[in-house]
This record gives structure tokens, sequence and C-alpha cells, in this order.
């Protein structure tokens, strides 16, 4: 099809008339370089060079350029990314999708090989690795030997998909969380394909495929379902977004961290509302932040609710680069290209700052060290008040800042034996302290800080208690390179902080079990120990369940919390620890401030280091390579696999699209309240002994130590299914308790809530869930909508919901309905137990309205028994 905007192609360098690019200047509209933010003008290229008439047009161009009218009104447009990044656990249901949909299109008798990925695919095997060992100096042999031990058949198949799909590319497991990795090696920023030039662009399976927005490439996450049909070459429709323009001005304090400034990014972003919007950062302040700082911000995206947090590209993108090792070519036609679109960035120059939405304003000087938690990433405390906040927590109401314990229990103290010494735990003791995560492993300066801090340390006399489960992940192998060429490696694992494998950990809830004395010891007491942690996610439930408080805080503060051994100290009055020799070691005796950490990284990270890392990264393992795989088109399906099975989404498949049908007289599964996350609906962490999915593993013959994690048996839909709701922190207004369990209506007992909908599937009966705001916040995971379809859910009511869930929910036919203004399941008095009917028209639409009918005659005879059979104690 001809491209109406064809007459804006031409070469980027005469020299080489074939390589071209949509010069949008030669479009002559003021609107594009006076009005446009930089985030819009790569949707706006993506259109023009994508318009066939087809499948994006013309008016679809138009309604981009006119962004300053249309971002209020609602107007959808569509947007073809130029690659899509898949991490392991939410890449192998993809693949197993794609391996299903060829059998469904043979049966259909069509050629099941023309199912392939048309949009570029990576997808980088991360989110395996559980912290079985630590403080052991094989700790990261051991723990990889025991991942490929666990997920040897996973991998085949990721091996075998490799081979069978075209343009799909696997990152091998052990090289690192698929946010660093993308950051440091497989960004373009622009591409160079088919003889033509354009901004890298992505959506990838994880909510924090948003980090890659530091660099300047757009990108945000997406359900599974929704970029496989990107890999199909379908474009996304998405509403065009509202900017708003996050001005940065002033200098950070020499002691801050960027993990300081994004948790204090995050909080004030929350409480803007920014929920379905982008935010672009422009100002002053833009320039004083590192590539690496960028994408920290970034990265927690997801946790102010944003789509995008962009960053445009600027001469500190460049140099970024050029740091980790791209080709010098290849960086010369980019900073090239981008002048010649009007997307290249002085954030010194005033007069390249667009028209925003609305503009909000952080003075990095008011920047405080700070942590967040105790339940959500959202909810920042300065450092200076975390003491007197988790007092304030411990006896508050039972909530996001609350875990109501009686007065007289508020210093309880258990004492354990360990190693043959006696020990003592409290509220608010510290047992796990891990540097974990891609928010703040992509960054060499809060690690190269924490080093520096472990150094002090050590040097200061002070360690860590035994019994703390400490531990040192990496996004990727150019941090211990780094840390090791700086010599605080040495001082990082002599406080406990080995390093344990490369991939998300601690923080997806691959923390491990536990000491034995220890989980007695917290139970004993009902303590509310704590986990302290580099990462993005804090919710309950997710870090291990023995950790009801977790907190997020920089790499430095992680080892500070760890060497004082508990989160009930005032580091300013109080003494970090007291050494041998019976000195009290205050934290700003050791603590570095931000020039001597950039002095460190100016000598150490340095481009030979990513260049060695990444020259080997898709060869060097030697499992990996070994590992065999079928060479079938089709995949040859093991019916006695517990961890690939061919997925049911396909089944009875038509070529004729069906009409929707309205639900009637459906039975109420969960009433919810608010901020419901997609880790309640799809675990991702260890399988407790007693639930559901266990139950059914255990009937296939294998033992509680074979189980491995809900995340790394995403290809099997039988546990996958199971598993839904099955999150021991899940409040379920039936019960009253938290707990993964429901009352079945129709007899009143009280079940697991997987046992409860195969009841009512047995029994004909469609089932609905209500909730409150922001139902499926957290992250994109794809399972916590093909989990309740699986159950037999054809509708959510909720207040409001996270964009990517309800994209994803839409993707399964489960319909997310939303109350209308002022409405909610309180305000009209429901109790959950009526029966629902909603009528479905023909012809449906977005944000159309539908009437619900409400019978509430059945139940009124029922006496509901207690909570008696369910599976809703702890895992160890």
């Amino acid at each position: 099809m001809t491209n109406s905007y064809a007459h804006t192609i031409e070469p980027l360098d005469p020299q080489k008339p074939d390589h071209k690019f949509f010069n949008l200047k030669k479009l002559k509209d003021p609107r594009y370089g006076k009005t446009l933010p930089f985030s819009i003008r790569v949707l706006l290229e993506s259109a023009v060079r994508n318009c066939d008439g087809f499948l994006v047009k013309k008016e679809d161009v138009e309604k981009i350029l006119n962004w300053k009218v249309t971002q209020s009104q609602t107007v959808e447009v569509p947007f073809r990314p130029a690659r899509v990044i898949l991490q392991d656990f939410t890449g192998v249901p993809a693949v197993v999708d794609f391996a299903a949909m060829r059998d469904a299109v043979k049966k259909l008798q069509g050629d099941p090989e023309k199912i392939n990925p048309v949009c570029p695919a990576d997808l980088v095997i991360d989110h395996s690795i559980q912290v079985d060992f630590n403080r052991k100096s094989d700790s990261l042999q051991k723990n990889q030997d025991l991942e490929f031990e666990r997920n040897r058949e996973r991998f085949e198949f990721l091996k075998w998909g490799s081979k069978a799909f075209r343009n799909m590319r696997i990152i091998p497991p052990g090289s690192g969380i698929v946010h660093q990795v993308n950051l440091e090696y497989l960004a373009r920023v622009v591409f160079e394909q088919d003889e033509y030039y354009y901004p890298d662009s992505l959506v990838g399976t994880d909510s924090h495929t948003t980090m890659i927005d530091g660099l300047g490439v757009l990108g945000w996450g997406v359900g599974g379902i929704e970029a496989e049909a990107v890999m199909l070459g379908q474009p996304i429709s998405m509403v065009l977004p509202e900017v708003i323009g996050y001005k940065l001005q002033g200098t950070p304090n020499k002691y801050i961290t960027s993990t300081d400034i994004v948790l204090t990014v995050t909080k004030h972003l929350r409480q803007v509302g920014v929920v379905g919007k982008f935010v672009e950062f422009f100002g002053p302040g833009v320039a004083q932040l590192s590539i690496a700082d960028r994408a920290t911000i970034a990265n927690m995206c997801p946790e102010y609710g944003a789509t995008a947090a962009f960053f445009p590209v600027d001469q500190i993108s460049i140099h970024y680069l050029k740091q980790t090792g791209r080709d010098a070519e290849k960086l010369s036609y980019i900073e090239k290209y981008l002048k010649a679109v009007g997307m290249f960035r002085d954030y010194s120059n005033t007069a390249q700052d667009p028209q925003f939405t609305q503009v909000v304003e952080l003075d990095l000087s008011t920047v405080v060290p700070c942590c967040s938690g105790p339940k959500r990433p959202q909810d920042k405390v300065a450092v200076s008040e975390m003491k007197q906040d988790f007092k304030t927590c411990l006896g508050a109401k039972q909530g996001f800042k609350g875990f109501q314990v009686a007065p007289e229990r508020h210093d309880v103290r258990v004492s354990f034996q360990f190693n043959g010494a006696e020990y003592s735990l409290s509220h608010g003791s510290v047992v796990i302290a891990a540097i974990t995560s891609c928010t703040n492993t992509s960054n060499p300066s809060v690690m190269l800080g924490a080093g520096l801090l472990a150094q002090r340390a050590v040097k200061a006399g002070l360690s860590v208690k035994p019994y703390i489960k400490t531990s040192l992940s990496p996004g990727s192998g150019v941090v211990t390179y780094y840390l090791k060429e700086s010599g605080v490696m040495d001082f990082l694992s002599q406080l406990g902080f080995e390093v344990v494998g490369y991939g998300c950990m601690t923080c997806i809830g691959n923390s491990g079990p536990l000491p034995e004395p220890v989980v007695e010891a917290i139970t004993q007491g009902d303590l509310v120990a704590a986990g302290v942690l580099s990462g993005n996610r804090n919710f309950e439930g997710r870090v291990h369940p023995n950790t009801r408080a977790n907190y997020l805080a920089s790499p430095p503060l992680v080892i500070a919390y760890a060497i004082a051994g508990t989160v009930r100290i005032d580091f300013e009055k109080e003494p970090l620890a007291v050494n041998s020799q019976g000195k009290e070691v205050f934290l700003r005796d050791i603590w570095p401030t931000r020039e001597e950490i950039q002095a460190v990284e100016r000598q150490f990270v340095i481009p030979a280091m990513f260049k060695e890392v990444y020259e080997k990264v898709e060869k060097v393992n030697e499992r990996w390579n070994s590992l065999k795989a079928p060479s079938d088109k089709l995949y040859a399906w093991d019916p006695s696999s517990t961890y690939i099975k061919s997925p049911p989404f396909f089944d009875g498949l038509t070529r004729e699209l069906q009409t929707p049908k309205s639900i009637t007289d459906a039975y109420v599964l969960l009433d919810l309240g608010d901020s419901v996350t997609t880790d309640h609906i799809s675990p991702a962490g260890n399988i407790a002994r007693n639930s559901p999915a266990a139950r059914y593993l255990t009937s296939r013959g294998l033992t509680p130590r074979e189980f491995n994690s809900y995340g790394s048996r995403r290809g099997n839909d039988a546990v996958m299914a199971r598993g839904t709701f099955a999150n021991i922190r899940l409040l379920n207004k039936f019960i009253n308790k938290q707990a993964p369990c429901t009352i079945y209506l129709p007899t009143g007992e009280t079940m697991d809530v997987f046992d409860a909908a195969e009841k009512y599937q047995q029994a004909g009966h469609p089932l609905l869930i209500l909730a409150g705001k922001e139902y499926g916040s957290g992250s994109s995971r794809d399972w916590a909508a093909k989990g309740p379809f699986l159950l037999g859910i054809k509708a959510v009511l909720a207040e409001s919901y996270e964009r990517i869930h309800r994209s994803n929910l839409v993707g399964m036919g489960v319909i997310p309905l939303e109350y209308l203004p002022g409405d909610s399941t309180e305000s009209l008095g429901l109790s959950g137990r009526e029966r629902y009917t909603v009528i479905i028209p023909p012809q449906i639409t977005p944000r159309m309205t539908v009437d619900i009918k409400v019978d509430s005659r059945h139940f009124t005879h029922h006496k509901y028994k207690p909570r008696e059979a369910c599976s809703a104690s702890e895992p160890r």
C-alpha cells in the first residue's frame, strides 16, 4: 500500500542515498516543532512511517499532530513499536501460546508456519533464580546449578522456540535482569532496518519496561496478550495520553542517592495523579542526573501509575552509549538522525520546552534520604522518621500503614539459638536484607556507594548478624566486574552480601527459605519482622511470607539496616552499631558522598567492561549451549510435563468472530477492597505446601522440594489456575480475614478459591468479582487475567483499574466493568451474596454504559460456616 507521507522520505546522509528516514519537519506543520512533547513525537513518527491507509490511517496522524486538542478527548490512535521485549516468566507463556496457535491453525487447515513474530522480539531469561544459598563463596554457582536443575524443561522449551520461530532472540539465563540487559545492550535508541532510520521504541511483558525511557527510548509494559498481538504485526490501540511535564531543578545534596530521588518522585506523582498519562522530564535539573539515575526514576513509573516516564535523548545519553561500548558508527547516525527530526534535547535550552498538559516541579536540593513502606512503594518515609513511623504502623489499624498489634505487645522479644549462639528478635527486626532488582543494580552510583559503605563499615569493625538473610543479585555481569575492579567486592562479601545470581530474586519473591530458628521465633512471637531491599515492589506477601513489613531502600541503606539489625533506629541520634572495641559508630561516620562515589565510577566503570561482558552474552553459558531441543516446527507436548502444557485458550477456535453474550445469574466469587494487586491475584513466589497447586503437583508425583515457584510454572495452566487468588495476604470481605479462601455461596462452606470456582463451574454458574479502587495494580502479569478466565470469571466490577491489567482482562474476554462515578459496593449496599445479570448488547464499545440486574432473594436463609477447610497457613 502507498504511504501518504512518502514525500517526507529523504536520505540522512547524501553520501548514503539508500539509507533514508521520514523527515517529520517536511510535514511543514507548526504544531510539530513548537507544541508536541518529545514522547508524542515518537508516536507521530511511527504513525507517519506506518501509514498504510488500513492499520494506520491519515486521520490517525492528524489526531496525533493535533495532540494539544485531542489529548482531552479520549481519542484512540494506533502505535506500532519497533520491537517487543519479553522476560522469562512472561516469555514462556507467550511461546506456549504461539506453539498452541500453530496447533490451532493446523486444525483449521491453515499453514502453522505462518505463525511467527513479525515484530522483532528479545526474550531475556532472568526471573528464575531463588536465593537458596547465600553467605557462601560458592553461592552463585550453587544457585545457578539449582536453577538449571529446576528449570531444565522450561529452558529446553525456550530453546526450541528460538529455533522454531523467526525474529525471536533469546538471551540465556545468568546474563542479568531483562531491563538492565535492555539498557546496557539491547537498546538501539535509533533503529536502522530495511534501509530506514527510525526511533527505537518497544513494549515489554513486564511493567518495569519503562526503565528504558531513561535512555530516551519510549517503552512501557503491556500484558503478554497485547505483546503477542504486537509480535504478530498488530498495532497497539491506545488512548492518546495527556503528558505531564515534570520539571527538575536544583542540585541534590551530597549525601543523597538516586533511590532517594526516585522514592520522592514516586510519592509526589502519586499525589499529582498520573495514571494512564505520560510523564516527560525537563528542566536544568535533568542534566544533573546520569542515565543510570534517569533509568532508576523511569523504572519506578508503574509505582506512580504513569504509562511512561520519558527522558528525551541528550548529550548525556550519547555519552552513556559510548560508556557502555556501543558501536561508534551507530553513535554517529543516532545523534545525526535525532537532530534531523527534532528529537534531540538540550535541557538547558528553554526554547525547546514543549507544551504539556500540566507542569509540576521538584527542587532536587529538597530531597532527603528515605525509604518506602511498609507495604507499598509510594509510601515514602524519611530515614529520620523511620523509627517513629514503624512504631505508629505497629499499633495502627490493619491496612497499608498498619499492623494492629496490641500496645502491650509492642516490645515483645523472642530469644532463639542460631549456629550455637543466642540471639533475639522483636518487632522491626531485619531478617532479610537484599541488594536486588533492576531498579538499583543497574546504577553504578548506588552500587559503588554500597561497596564504599561496606568497605568503611568493615574497617570500622562492624558486621551483620549471621541469621539475617543477606544477598547481592546484580542485574548484569558488568556490576560484578566494576565492584571487583574498584576493590569493594571483598568488603561486601565480608558483610554477607555475596553474589547469589544474576536476575530478579528477592524483589519478585524468590527470597528462598529463612533459617528455621528465625521462622520459629517470628511465629512464636507473632512478630512483624522486616525485610529491607533495593527493589521496586514491597506489596504484602510478595517478598517473603515471614516478613510482614518490607521497605524499599537504596543499596547503601540496605547495608546500614542490615548492620543495625532493625528498622526501629534513628540514625541521626543512635549509633549504627558498637564495634568490638566498644566504640559507637554512626552512619554519618561511614556514609560516602556523591562526589566520592562519582570519582570511583569515573575510574572503574569503563566501556571495555561492557564490551567484554556482552560480546559473549549469548554463548557464554555452557549449560545453555549443551541443552538439546527438538527442531520440529510444531511442539511435541509431553502429557507428563508439569512445566509446559498446551493451554485451553484456543480450544474451539473458529474462523468467524463470535458475538458477545450477556452474563446471567452470576455468583460473586470474591468481594475485595482497594489496591488488590496482581500479586494478590496471581502470586509469583513459592507454592504453599497445603495449597490447591501443591495438591495438584503432589498428585503428579512431585515432592515439595520440586514444587519450585508459581512464576516458573507459568507454562502450565493447571498450576496457574490453582494459584489464582492463592496469596496468603488476600483479604476477602466474605471471610473478613487474610487468607486465599472464599465462601461457596450455595452451601455456605468456606474453601480455597480454586475449589469454590471449580464447584461453580461444575454446576454451570458464571462468576463475578467485586472490587474497589486500583484493581490489578502492580506487575503487568498476564496470568492475573488468564487465571480468572480459567476459574470461570466472566466480569470484574470495580471502582477503577490499573491500565495494563484492564487491557489483559479485555484480551481474555473478562469484562472490566467500572462503577459509575461516586458508586461503590458500599454506597450501593451490595453484600456480594446477590446474583448478578450483566446485560451485554450485540455491539459493544469502550466506556459504554451497561445495565446490571441484581437479585438478592437467593441467600436470606443461609447460615455461613466459619473458615475451616482452607489452606490459609503460611508456607515456610
